[in-house]
């Protein structure tokens, strides 16, 4: 006589919470689908190399190469424009990417020129001339910041201060044109033109003064600025056929432009604002 074949008892609810646990855990752990390239990290690369070329500026001026160290600045300053372009064609600006352009911008035109000026002569003076070498990391530290916090995801077409590759051009082209720049002065005021010229730039940085951004080579900018189109063209191959005079003269008309449009508005405010009527409150005398 066969005895009844007994059924498996049904798993309890231990075993079947134990399951599910397992079942989570390896739907947690599988690895998700590859994606494509985000699109931030192509002007992401230019912004990275933009660093990296500051990186090298630092170490050129510590091996006492200032001219390869202005010439790596130059470069860093031609990845920074590159990253913008690329991250308006590729429709890339994201806040990662505001953010890590200021913090390379920090080191490739601020640091870097900071202690490309200080090699070139402030270390004569000492203490006076480190304290005013680290103004335009400084002065660049503040401009950047105060740019991050009024980002409002467009660019206009003025700067509000004088931006930091401007002020990091200038130094390299100080150093590029050395023997010209101690032509036009002394030894002993070559060092007075170089601290007073540091002080200004770190100054303008800090100040709300309009300054240009740099041109969009498009049609539509050109009918819409054509003065600074054809002013940008001319720089432009001024900058080819002359290079670092060009590149002295170039920035010192950026600067007075800019300075001079500030001038001439604060005088234009200061003619339309109405004097007082003193005498509108003044009450006549008893007869």
């Amino acid at each position: 006589m066969r005895l009844p074949r007994r059924k498996n008892p049904r798993p309890g609810i231990k075993q079947r919470r134990f399951r599910q646990r397992l079942i989570t855990y390896r739907e947690t752990r599988r690895r998700p689908a590859l994606k494509g390239i985000p699109r931030s990290a192509v002007p992401s690369f230019f912004t990275l190399m933009n660093l990296f070329c500051g990186f090298l500026a630092i170490i050129q001026v510590s091996e006492g190469d200032l001219h390869n160290a202005a010439w790596l600045v130059l470069l860093a300053s031609f990845f920074d424009l590159l990253d913008g372009m690329m991250a308006r064609l590729t429709n890339g600006t994201s806040l990662f990417g505001v953010e890590l352009d200021s913090l390379s911008d920090i080191v490739s035109f601020g640091v870097a020129p900071s202690f490309m000026i200080w090699a070139f002569g402030l270390k004569d003076l000492g203490t006076a001339g480190v304290i005013v070498a680290s103004l335009p990391a400084l002065a660049g530290a503040i401009r950047l910041a105060r740019f991050n916090v009024n980002f409002e995801g467009t660019k206009s077409a003025y700067f509000s201060g004088l931006p930091i590759p401007t002020t990091a051009m200038v130094i390299v082209a100080i150093i590029l044109n050395e023997e010209l720049v101690r032509e036009w002065v002394s030894e002993r005021g070559d060092l007075k033109l170089i601290l007073t010229t540091v002080i200004i730039l770190a100054g303008l940085m800090v100040t709300n003064i309009p300054f240009d951004a740099p041109p969009k080579l498009t049609a539509r900018y050109a009918r819409t600025y054509p003065a600074k189109a054809v002013l940008s063209v001319l720089s432009l191959i001024a900058l080819v056929i002359f290079r670092e005079v060009a590149l002295l003269i170039v920035l010192l008309v950026y600067l007075a432009i800019g300075m001079g449009r500030a001038g001439w508005r604060l005088v234009i405010a200061i003619r339309d604002v109405e004097p007082e009527d003193e005498s509108a409150g003044d009450v006549p005398a008893d007869g």
